[in-house]
């Protein structure tokens, strides 16, 4: 997919459309990890081997002529930065291009991705179904934004099948989840809601940050929209913040370019730069990571002061099934309830030495959090419980140090619990 053809970026110049498109066409045979190094890659006059920074607000028109062409979309050239930019563009055309997906619009944050994809679908008298589990900021998107304009919502046990048809309305339009979910890395059978969803007339959503684009592809088993934060895996290392929406050309088209267009929540240039520099290794740093919570879920397992350990890549996973369906890997997150609820976590935390504390997660650097106390927070105690977020529950991400230096800083930790 290009980032300046018309489906990739209606939007993008036409003097770059033509082989930018031929660069896409020609790395469609290519393999995933090298489709992440060159897909999409648009070349300035200058033939520059990285992709270029275009750090500018508006473009300039050689005629008057030109410049109505392109507000009416006759001529797909670059207008304003709010809604087109040519290192956007690239950000756009080769996730799409790593996704499979028709076309993309990259945002300013996960959360603008998420909101957007909702919000472009939907009006007042419409009918949202979701999961319970979902990261809190998408929780409260669902439960107390949308409704503020007209927009019911009902929450499901996103395992349980039975539920996503039960909740089902004449008015539902959207299905929405995350898989796995965070922080207790549930495994929602994908494929089967979405069939549920389109049997009811709803398109389905996801949320695919914690499975990443390299072990789940949801537009394969049938999601109709894919969303990122780039923030995570995608950057990896940090530094920026960013989304990304993905979908058919159809769906980016109906719902999704327009308001994207008119609202603003737009990515910055520079970090869509920094993001095409993270694409190139997020194969080479997510396979590593995944080996390393897969390390650090079996030194943890049998752990006497861990009550509970959570990994999709075990065979004691309660959706081991479907997590061998439908993802091609673990995850680079693992979640374990420590002895002694909130007290215990806290002093376990607190005696990490090479493991940092931070709500982020999928960086290079191996991260914990204390969900109850942060991401989770605002949920009331007894959701929480519902969801199995219990005070003593963490969430480890794996970074990039050697396997055995975080096993052993968190071993050495939990003997002080």
């Amino acid at each position: 997919m290009s980032a300046s053809s018309k489906s990739a970026s209606p939007t993008a110049a036409s003097s770059t459309s033509a082989s930018s498109s031929n660069a896409s066409k020609s790395a469609r045979h290519y393999r995933p990890e090298t489709q992440l190094v060159h897909a999409g890659t648009t070349r300035s006059p200058f033939g520059e081997t990285s992709e270029a920074l275009f750090l500018t607000q508006g473009f300039v028109y050689e005629t008057a002529e030109q410049c109505e062409a392109r507000f009416t979309g006759d001529d797909p050239g670059f207008l304003y930065s709010r809604f087109s930019n040519p290192t956007v563009a690239m950000f756009e055309s080769r996730m799409a291009a790593f996704e499979g997906a028709e076309a993309a619009r990259g945002t300013a944050s996960g959360m603008a991705a998420v909101t957007a994809a909702l919000v472009g679908q939907l009006k007042a008298g419409d009918h949202v179904v979701a999961a319970k589990a979902l990261f809190g900021s998408c929780r409260w998107v669902v439960e107390d934004f949308l409704p503020r304009f007209g927009v019911a919502s009902t929450l499901v046990d996103g395992v349980d099948l039975a539920q996503w048809r039960k909740a089902v309305r004449r008015n539902t339009r959207v299905f929405f989840l995350e898989s796995p979910t965070n922080p207790t890395l549930e495994i929602i059978d994908i494929a089967a809601v979405a069939e549920i969803a389109h049997a009811a007339g709803a398109t389905l959503v996801v949320d695919n940050v914690f499975a990443t684009p390299i072990w789940q592809s949801p537009l394969a088993l049938g999601a109709d929209c894919v969303v990122y934060s780039a923030t995570k895996h995608i950057d990896g290392q940090g530094r920026c913040l960013g989304g990304i929406i993905l979908g058919s050309e159809k769906f980016i088209q109906d719902h999704i370019h327009m308001l994207l267009r008119q609202t603003g929540p737009s990515m910055s240039p520079f970090n869509a730069w920094v993001l095409l520099k993270g694409l190139e290794t997020l194969h080479l740093r997510v396979r590593r990571q995944t080996e390393t919570a897969a390390a650090v879920s079996v030194a943890l397992a049998e752990h006497r002061k861990i009550s509970r350990l959570i990994y999709p890549g075990r065979p004691d996973h309660p959706q081991a099934e479907v997590a061998r369906k439908q993802m091609r890997g673990g995850s680079t997150l693992v979640a374990f309830e420590v002895a002694g609820g909130k007290a215990g976590a806290f002093r376990f935390l607190n005696a990490l030495e090479l493991v940092r504390i931070t709500n982020n997660l999928g960086d290079a650097k191996s991260l914990v959090t204390h969900p109850a106390t942060t991401t989770h927070q605002r949920l009331k105690p007894e959701q929480r419980t519902e969801l199995g977020i219990g005070d003593g529950l963490v969430r480890f991400s794996a970074g990039l140090e050697h396997p055995d230096d975080v096993v052993g800083d968190l071993l050495a930790a939990l003997e002080c619990v």
